[in-house]
């Protein structure tokens, strides 16, 4: 696919398109599903397959479409899909002694495209960053598999699977490893088995970088069990070859569903030698319990707690989120959210509350 033809498919999928970007774990904790269930890529997040769209039409929000509205699923033809998604915010940072800061803008702007043969068991994948800023590719790759016994493989550039797929990509487990849905790796292949029962990835990537630096290569290792629709754990590592100094990443995570509760928990620990007063180490936790207490409402609330380095004492972080989600319809959420960051009194910047309103739009 050209670049000529992937900017006119992504330019009408922000016109038109019916997806979501990101994947919320705590859903698939909640109802006992596996990130494939929903999404086109196996580990979650971007566009959604066709379950997905169901559950956001039927399931999620507090009232269904009008029957009178058409009832696309993103479908064009027999072998293309698309997909794009819009996130708005107005944000107040209040720093103690400073004048509170407030923002207001586009978040984020994506599209996608997706181009299947054979039953899916051939795609090739776009996911395209259109604002704010220039358009940037964050997703482009090629996968093959046999959807019968779940084994695929997929090359070119992706995000990496370790831990839970956060909707936050600011949150400390994310920005402590420096993988998110905001970080994809260069270029690369993953090998990967999604099962019932277990699912597991192994991935080798190339870091960005440029002509005259080597950012290095990366391996990457997860293994999730779901053995139930109750309950699941999971467990990441990625080792990174790099000149700039070499990184080891270790993760553990895992979720539980009780009634209308979600619980999510992740611990990451990070030692990164590119310091130039050498190694250092980070464990980066998160706790976070969803209540469903109502069709189309959920109250998230999430603790988490950054040592920045285990060498030295009294430089932990804490960060503290309540966030009311909303889905009144089909393709449109509202979130509204207060976070509270505490940390060394010295550091102005660890020490802001963050109060925010979101709309969530699929176009």
């Amino acid at each position: 696919m050209t670049r000529g033809v992937a900017a006119a498919l992504l330019a009408c999928a922000a016109l038109l398109l019916q997806s979501v970007a990101h994947a919320e774990p705590y859903l698939a904790v909640q109802n006992g599903y596996q990130c494939v269930q929903c999404h086109v890529n196996t580990t979650g997040g971007g566009m959604r397959n066709d379950f997905g769209l169901v559950f956001a039409k039927t399931l999620l929000p507090m009232k269904p479409l009008s029957e009178k509205l058409p009832d696309w699923n993103g479908t064009v033809g027999q072998y293309l899909r698309l997909g794009a998604d819009y996130r708005g915010s107005w944000t107040d940072t209040d720093v103690s002694g400073q004048p509170s800061q407030t923002e207001t803008g586009t978040d984020q702007l994506r599209a996608y495209v997706q181009l299947s043969a054979w039953q899916n068991r051939v795609s090739v994948y776009l996911d395209e960053w259109l604002a704010p800023g220039d358009a940037t590719e964050q997703e482009f790759y090629l996968r093959v598999g046999d959807p019968a016994s779940g084994w695929y493989a997929k090359g070119g550039k992706f995000y990496l699977p370790f831990g839970w797929r956060l909707q936050d990509s600011t949150s400390f487990v994310r920005s402590a490893s420096g993988i998110s849905m905001t970080t994809p790796a260069t270029e690369g292949a993953e090998l990967g088995v999604e099962r019932a029962t277990w699912s597991a990835q192994l991935d080798v990537t190339a870091i960005a970088g440029n002509e005259d630096t080597d950012f290095g290569d990366q391996l990457t290792a997860q293994f999730l069990w779901h053995s139930s629709a109750t309950w699941r754990l999971g467990g990441a590592a990625s080792l990174v070859d790099s000149d700039l100094g070499d990184r080891s990443l270790l993760g553990l995570f895992g979720g539980l569903r009780s009634g209308k509760f979600g619980w999510l928990g992740e611990a990451d620990l990070v030692r990164d030698e590119g310091f130039a007063t050498g190694a250092r180490t980070q464990l980066a936790l998160l706790g976070e319990v969803n209540w469903a207490f109502s069709k189309g409402q959920n109250l998230k609330l999430t603790a988490e707690m950054l040592d920045a380095d285990r060498d030295v004492a009294e430089d932990q972080q804490t960060r503290w989120s309540v966030v009311y989600e909303l889905s009144p319809w089909p393709f449109v959420q509202l979130r509204l959210g207060w976070r509270n960051y505490d940390g060394i009194p010295q550091n102005p910047s660890q020490n802001r509350s963050f109060t925010f309103a979101e709309l969530h739009g699929y176009l």
